[in-house]
């Protein structure tokens, strides 16, 4: 199952978890109704009577029953749609309401260097980007999940017990599965469940909370009365409690054993998952989670956090996950991990030590910017949201050939602005001395004279480094205020357009900062349906291959035989004549926003079509691959780097 056939599924499951919903509402009114039955018969039984019976006292009552039933689905409603609109922000918001802490960018703290470290790797190989990283230091137990509308406001969160008892190995396994959800469109039915889970558990969240404030009250009638509707509420709840954990496990369980194959296909090894799987096996705390709220996002974690049942579990029993990747374990090998972990709890650091981990690696050899690789559809769409096994290696290798001084930079809070910055800044003089006076103007001198220090260096690094380099440096910059990155993009379109040209790179770099940074400060916003079949957008298409071609070949007839090729992929009985788009810039622009809202399986026709066009002739140089890469991200489509394979 590929990137596009996840998609797919997972908008059935959207779709599937709106029919339990309903059922849930259903179950719930009925339950009200039920209650609100007893209440009248009970309070006067006289009128039942003389209205000759039960049926016939309803019938009377027809109008409080419907009223209340109304009621009741408007409350669920309303509760569901408020708790969905807490979370707009996305991933962020879900960590910190849980207690979540953020890494710091800079740290002595080894456990969260390493944690930042793996993070930025896998978020490199996979091509989207470094998403918020938070710890909830408050929680013993190994666990940790991923957050968020898209990879764009992604927030991935770890437990400090997972971060003290699991190595460097097993870490990086558990991060790989929360990156899976990331990649297979998981994020977003996550965040619409919990704002479902919410609006279905409200009437036992209302009950609990009248029993909690209603002790010790003086009027022992009107205490009784309260008492009674609150419990009232609280059964009511547990139908709602029974048909969330109905939901969740129906929803989530099945995708645990993907998450868990694709951490193994990214790392290419079983051991660090497996690993950690047996060390929340073994230990005394598990996977739960003691002081956060779990009932919510219980089905987002990585390991069950409050102890379900087998009929409402979240995810599959501990032993049928570890099989899954070590067939030959069994119950009486997991006997022993419990009573070795139960007798020496583990440390991670320590089993790295013993293991001769080593942080230092040798750069890697990069191609040259002139180097042409030959590509296939076919290679390209295996490779989307699923990095080959080496793309991890690769990438942290990657990392490794950053200069400190630039690896720095995009840590650091203002680094970061002035870094991007410097990746703009042209080597003609006298056009230098225009952009930084554009950016003294609108950032600042400080700004300005950091951007020129580090102009130097960036202009010297390889660029194939120039995009995972950007990737790091849009972590920090989504933590900086909303006028200030508002700001920041009005400047660098200044920078770009100042000599009244705009690259290939530059382009990429523009739409990234539009795509990745400013687009995560209103994720639900920008979060597309994916409705759109490609005949409706047959405009956009032509446009979109027409410019690739146009900057792809040398020679017209080159360009007109590749944009045929993807138009023919795409629309195989259309009939688009080659005419590029004269504002290239304002076509693509146009194009992209609306071609995101493709179906999935549209999308993959779509990448395929790009491949045939840039790379009519099988091969791409690093700048053609900038660009395709640039407009899958925009696709939120990610796709790992395709060169130096």
């Amino acid at each position: 199952m590929n990137f596009f056939e996840r998609q797919e599924v997972a908008r059935r499951s959207t779709k599937r978890l709106l029919l339990l919903f309903a059922l849930a509402v259903v179950a719930i009114v009925c339950a009200v109704t039920g209650v609100v039955v007893a209440a009248i018969a009970g309070s006067a039984p006289e009128q039942v009577e003389a209205a000759g019976g039960l049926l016939p006292f309803l019938s009377n009552n027809l109008g409080l029953l419907l009223a209340s039933a109304l009621g009741t689905v408007a409350l669920i409603s309303i509760a569901s749609l408020v708790r969905i609109a807490s979370l707009r922000d996305g991933g962020t918001a879900v960590a910190r309401q849980l207690g979540g802490v953020p890494v710091p960018e800079q740290t002595d703290d080894i456990q969260l260097r390493r944690l930042r470290n793996v993070v930025e790797e896998i978020a490199i190989a996979s091509c989207v980007p470094v998403p918020a990283i938070f710890v909830l230091e408050s929680e013993a137990g190994i666990n940790a999940f991923a957050a968020g509308y898209s990879p764009n406001d992604a927030a991935i969160a770890v437990t400090r017990g997972a971060l003290e008892q699991l190595n460097r190995a097993e870490l990086q396994g558990v991060i790989a599965h929360e990156f899976s959800h990331v990649l297979n469109g998981d994020m977003r039915l996550n965040i619409h469940l919990m704002g479902v889970l919410f609006g279905i558990l409200v009437l036992g969240i209302a009950g609990r909370k009248v029993l909690e404030h209603s002790r010790g009250g003086r009027d022992s009638k009107g205490v009784a009365a309260i008492l009674a509707i609150a419990l009232s509420l609280v059964v009511i709840g547990y139908v709602g409690v029974f048909f969330g954990r109905l939901i969740k496990a129906g929803v989530s369980r099945q995708r645990e054993y993907l998450a868990d194959a694709s951490a193994v296909q990214f790392t290419r090894q079983t051991e660090g998952l497996a690993g950690a799987l047996k060390k929340i096996a073994g230990v005394a705390e598990g996977s739960k989670l003691a002081a956060a709220d779990t009932e919510e996002v219980s089905h987002m974690l990585f390991g069950d956090g409050v102890g379900y049942s087998s009929l409402m579990a979240t995810h599959p029993p501990m032993l049928e996950r570890i099989q899954a990747l070590e067939p030959q374990f069994d119950a009486k090998a997991l006997a022993a991990v419990k009573t070795r972990y139960r007798e020496t709890p583990p440390s991670g650091l320590a089993e790295d030590q013993a293991l001769g981990f080593d942080t230092r690696r040798q750069p890697p050899a990069l191609p040259s910017t002139r180097t042409q690789n030959s590509v296939s559809p076919a290679d390209v769409i295996n490779q989307i949201a699923h990095p080959a096994g080496d793309d991890y290696r690769r990438a942290g290798n990657l990392l490794d050939a950053i200069p400190a001084l630039l690896s720095t930079a995009a840590h650091s809070h203002d680094g970061a602005l002035a870094l991007v910055l410097a990746m703009l800044l042209d080597a003609d003089v006298d056009l230098r001395q225009r952009q930084m006076a554009a950016i003294m103007e609108s950032l600042g001198a400080p700004i300005a004279g950091r951007a020129d220090a580090l102009a130097a260096a960036t202009h010297e690094m390889h660029a194939a480094l120039r995009l995972p380099l950007a990737s790091m440096a849009f972590a920090a910059l989504r933590r900086r205020p909303r006028p200030e990155l508002h700001r920041f993009i009005a400047c660098t379109e200044a920078l770009i357009h100042i000599d009244a040209k705009v690259g290939l790179f530059e382009y990429c770099l523009a739409r990234l900062l539009r795509t990745q940074v400013i687009e995560a400060l209103d994720p639900s916003k920008y979060s597309a349906n994916g409705k759109r079949k490609l005949p409706a957008v047959a405009g956009f298409l032509s446009d979109l291959f027409g410019v690739l071609a146009e900057h792809g070949h040398s020679n017209a007839q080159q360009a007109r035989q590749a944009f045929n090729a993807g138009m023919a992929h795409v629309l195989p009985h259309s009939q688009s004549d080659y005419s590029p788009p004269p504002d290239w810039l304002a076509a693509l622009d146009r194009a992209l926003p609306a071609l995101d809202d493709l179906q999935p399986m549209g999308k993959q026709l779509l990448v395929e079509a790009l491949v045939l066009t840039s790379g009519h002739d099988g091969r791409l140089n690093v700048a053609e691959s900038e660009l395709l890469r640039t407009i899958c991200a925009c696709l939120h489509c990610p796709l790992p780097p395709v060169l130096d394979r």
